[in-house]
């Protein structure tokens, strides 16, 4: 077998850094309520590597599903099961069984919107919306509404109260999601305040109900991303897979118990700053 070329070899490595890169920041992202899409888009904007495009982005995504399936496996466990029982004995008062059909409905709006979109605008990477004004202004709008929703939301309903309304009304909110800037998380997490949960149960239910849409759109744009010319083929999307797992893992420990004890005000601030640094610098990063 004959030596690797040096270029060739160097621009395996580079692809490698590059989407390890990624994976970090979609790690640290997903979860956050600061928008993974906008973040996934400006910074390798900022770093001079152009815009990933929505394939490369719902890939490196995997790995986020992959850390939250493990780190919440008892509770999908605990689900399934319920599901099970309540389906042979057509008894849904279980919270599992409440929550498993929470979940499931919940997933339908992005799913059909998604698909609409799939279908009606294939040319969606190049959308008005994911330009870099757009995103500043749609970051800014929901960083208000989530200030909004941390001061009016009553934060005392748990989990176990969930009902097929809940799912539903978050899960439209997880709909908008499809908008760079919105950020799944924080949609989630905003409808979940307005509706009454505490902080940690309201991310708790957003993480489990991101698991179907996100895996869904990760497997969907799985075929194009790995047809994308990379250097080193499917090697760098592993490695920002794997980065993207670690780091999702790590985010969502931190977050967990974060909102035990402090308000969402300063993922308010940041995106108020994210959105404004994006309008007043689009015109730079374009260029």
């Amino acid at each position: 077998m004959g030596a690797v070329p040096v270029d060739q070899a160097m621009g395996v490595v580079e692809a490698c850094w590059r989407y390890g890169v990624l994976g970090v920041v979609q790690g640290l992202t997903e979860f956050l309520p600061i928008s993974s899409t906008a973040h996934l888009k400006v910074v390798p904007v900022l770093l001079g590597w152009g815009d990933p495009g929505v394939s490369v982005t719902a890939v490196i995504q995997l790995g986020s599903i992959a850390a939250v399936i493990g780190f919440f496996r008892r509770d999908l466990q605990q689900v399934a099961v319920a599901m099970a029982t309540a389906v042979r004995q057509r008894r849904w008062q279980e919270p599992d069984a409440r929550l498993g059909l929470a979940i499931l409905l919940g997933t339908l709006p992005i799913l059909v919107a998604g698909l609409g979109i799939k279908v009606l605008v294939p040319d969606f990477d190049h959308a008005a919306l994911r330009g870099l004004p757009a995103v500043g202004v749609v970051a800014i709008v929901m960083a208000l509404r989530l200030g909004l929703a941390e001061q009016l939301g009553s934060r005392r309903r748990a989990l176990d109260a969930v009902t097929v309304r809940d799912g539903w009304l978050v899960g439209l909110a997880q709909a908008l999601a499809l908008v760079p800037g919105v950020s799944r998380s924080g949609s989630t997490l905003t409808a979940a305040l307005l509706d009454g949960w505490s902080r940690a149960d309201a991310a708790r239910f957003s993480f489990l109900l991101g698991i179907p849409a996100i895996t869904i759109a990760g497997l969907v744009e799985l075929k194009d991303a790995f047809e994308q010319p990379v250097a080193g083929g499917a090697l760098p999307l592993l490695v920002g897979i794997a980065t993207s797992a670690l780091v999702s893992w790590l985010a969502i420990a931190w977050l967990l118990r974060f909102l035990q004890q402090h308000s969402t005000w300063w993922f308010v601030g940041y995106r108020l700053f994210f959105g404004l640094g994006l309008i007043l610098g689009a015109g730079r990063l374009a260029g």
